[in-house]
């Protein structure tokens, strides 16, 4: 197998794995957790998982005294993308909040257009708009499907936070520091969220003592967490970015398939079309840079 094919698989793996984030969370809802409490557990235990990983490979986890500044700074960020979006699972139907959430590269351009003076094309401005027209589709699916002011809200800052995190990466000096080390850090730091919450996670809620529960724990901190993050990584090594980009689309299409076969959520016309039009925004801004 070649590193290329590897690459396009790793990257389907990448974005189908993060996809999976509403499959471990909403059941942990309905045992009683609430946002908080879940990615309390999701970053502890991912942390762990992960320093344990890099300890038996070596990686360093030096990190000078700026980059600590700016790793939490960056961390703060990464964890309310995390809040924001399973919060809104609460507001909305998970299928439509992980299409929304798709608009980060969007988000991405427009913050490098804006405060580094990066040149906007003519194709990029096409791809915000055929993202807003697929926002507006979604934000009134029609009847059948739960979608919220507040959701869609949420989901917009989400994708926003991470936008910003991701060119934080780039454009400090956190970027000279391994794959490993920024997203154990950014764990590591992003537990600083969790701690304001639960006013030093004095409010943090056991996890029930059913099996479910624990799987639950275990696989967010796994699957959509280290999974995703690490394949993503190495994809980008072997293929470059922008199919890794466009392997992105995958994600939210993994959403939409887990809130409809084991959700009973209702996938409307409008809908439909929203998510489409999302999803070649996003390519045609991919493919164009």
């Amino acid at each position: 197998m070649t590193n290329i094919t590897k690459g396009y698989i790793l990257g389907a793996v990448a974005a189908v794995s993060y996809g999976t984030n509403p499959l471990f969370a909403v059941p942990l809802y309905e045992l009683g957790m609430d946002v908080s409490s879940v990615l309390f557990y999701r970053y502890l235990f991912a942390a762990l998982i992960l320093g344990v990983v890099m300890k038996v490979r070596r990686d360093s986890f030096r990190i000078s005294r700026k980059q600590l500044g700016e790793m939490v700074i960056l961390g703060v960020m990464f964890a309310l993308s995390s809040v924001l979006l399973l919060e809104a699972y609460n507001y909305m139907d998970v299928g439509l909040a992980s299409t929304l959430l798709f608009v980060e590269p969007v988000f991405l351009a427009l913050i490098l257009w804006a405060f580094f003076k990066e040149k906007i094309s003519r194709w990029t401005l096409i791809s915000i708009g055929i993202c807003l027209a697929g926002v507006l589709f979604l934000c009134n699916p029609g009847e059948g499907a739960h979608v919220t002011a507040a959701g869609v809200t949420m989901v917009i800052f989400s994708a926003c936070a991470y936008a910003l995190y991701m060119v934080g990466i780039n454009k400090s000096g956190v970027g000279r520091m391994s794959g490993c080390a920024i997203t154990f850090y950014s764990l590591l730091f992003g537990m600083i969220v969790f701690a304001v919450q639960t006013r030093m996670f004095t409010m943090v809620r056991p996890v029930p003592s059913e099996v479910l529960a624990w799987a639950c724990v275990i696989g967010i901190s796994i699957v959509p967490t280290i999974v995703s993050l690490l394949t993503v990584a190495i994809s980008i090594k072997y293929i470059g970015s922008v199919p890794v980009a466009i392997l992105g689309a995958l994600e939210p299409i993994t959403g939409v398939v887990f809130g409809v076969a084991l959700f009973g959520e209702v996938l409307t016309l409008k809908a439909t079309v929203g998510i489409v039009l999302i999803i070649c925004a996003v390519v045609t801004l991919v493919l164009t840079r």
